[in-house]
């Protein structure tokens, strides 16, 4: 297979590119030979302190929560790692019986290598498994919180907006009511979610979003935290970020995530309608090049809120996913067979065993993420590739002892 002139860029749930309007404000703000520390008092450290706390401003208009609720961070996986480590900590220390975390089966890594940490600490989990769609339902988290010593025992639920690999949006609202019937803490991982769904972080206790994803700057994000929650700080130092994250703010970095927050959350509407004409065209033709190929999680067409609009995951009988995707590699599409922080590790999605999804049938999987810079042409592009890349990928599988 020839590689494209122009590679197909097919992987936008791992990073999308970066928007000219952030690079504009990051440069200009780089170029400001007046901004010092954050969090010096003099003259410089207060023009770089007036933009972080009007980019914090921004941010916290666009995700529904207070200016003071805004920590900023160096991304989901510090984001994620503080809100469920830290809270843990806070929360057990203050009552030695809630030394149980509840959370769903379909975590991004950043959450479930957080929780075995816990776990190697003495903490107790529950996991709350998704239905075959991948959507993890109230009464499911209402039977987790319930069992093993009831919800008293219970420290912190986390349960992501929607799902990294598989594209499924979670009903976050009707799953916070039901823990905070309890006075229990909920936090979600939304770092797939901001700028394709409607995203109010205020409806839950702890949430996580990042630049890269919605075309900030690689190395920044936000962790929220309400004013009601004190978790323990991973690091210490100088205290900076109520005490949470202490360290140098980068205010370049800050700005530019500010205006990628924004544009997320003021193109989402038109961005999400787009993308979904394109990812139902790519379902639409794999489907019509193999009928035998499945669609993972809830999927109708024109569909933006059951399913992420950027997200096409395809099952692929008869062969390995790794062999799809260096083919269509090779013919110049970029794509993955889950979340890029489980790269080159082989063996089958934990998301798709949690939905039900029999090992060889998880194996065979395929992610295709659209973003801002899609168009109609990679559709076309990745369809004409697929044919040879699925023939190319079972003959490597029959060789290799498995069915054809």
């Amino acid at each position: 297979m020839p590689a494209s002139a122009h590679p197909v860029y097919l992987d936008h749930a791992a990073t999308t590119p970066v928007l000219a309007e952030v690079v504009d404000v990051v440069t200009r703000t780089m170029r400001d030979t007046s901004l010092g520390n954050a969090a010096s008092l003099h003259a410089p450290g207060r023009a770089a302190r007036r933009v972080v706390e009007e980019s914090r401003e921004r941010i916290a208009e666009a995700l529904c929560v207070t200016p003071s609720e805004v920590v900023f961070t160096s991304g989901g996986t510090e984001g994620d790692n503080l809100a469920v480590k830290g809270t843990y900590a806070a929360r057990r220390a203050a009552d030695p019986r809630r030394d149980r975390v509840v959370v769903s089966g379909i975590e991004h890594h950043a959450v479930l290598d957080a929780v075995e940490h816990l776990v190697r600490g003495g903490a107790r989990v529950t996991w709350v498994e998704p239905d075959p769609d991948g959507v993890v339902s109230p009464h499911a988290l209402r039977a987790a919180l319930e069992a093993d010593g009831g919800p008293g025992t219970v420290a912190l639920v986390s349960v992501m907006w929607a799902n990294n690999e598989v594209g499924t949006v979670q009903p976050v609202a009707a799953l916070a009511a039901e823990a905070h019937a309890h006075g229990i803490p909920v936090h979600s991982d939304a770092v797939q979610a901001l700028g394709q769904v409607p995203v109010d972080l205020s409806a839950v206790d702890l949430g996580v979003v990042t630049g890269h994803k919605i075309g900030g700057p690689v190395g920044t994000g936000v962790l929220t935290v309400g004013r009601d929650q004190a978790p323990e700080p991973l690091a210490h130092g100088g205290g900076q970020e109520r005490g949470l994250r202490s360290g140098t703010l980068d205010a370049a970095g800050v700005a530019g995530l500010a205006e990628a927050v924004a544009l997320a959350v003021a193109r989402r509407a038109e961005h999400a309608a787009r993308l979904a004409s394109l990812r139902d065209a790519l379902i639409g033709g794999a489907l019509t090049i193999d009928p035998t190929i499945t669609v993972s999680g809830a999927w109708a067409p024109d569909d933006t809120t059951r399913r992420l609009p950027s997200n096409a995951h395809l099952r692929v009988p008869g062969c390995e996913g790794d062999s799809l995707l260096y083919l269509l590699d090779a013919a110049g599409v970029a794509c993955s067979t889950g979340s890029a922080c489980t790269a080159g590790v082989p063996r089958p999605s934990h998301v798709l065993l949690a939905m039900g999804v029999p090992e060889e049938q998880a194996r065979g999987a395929l992610r295709l993420t659209l973003g801002h810079t899609s168009t109609p042409a990679d559709v076309e592009a990745f369809l004409a590739a697929l044919p040879q890349a699925l023939e190319g990928a079972r003959r490597a599988h029959a060789a290799a002892g498995g069915r054809p």
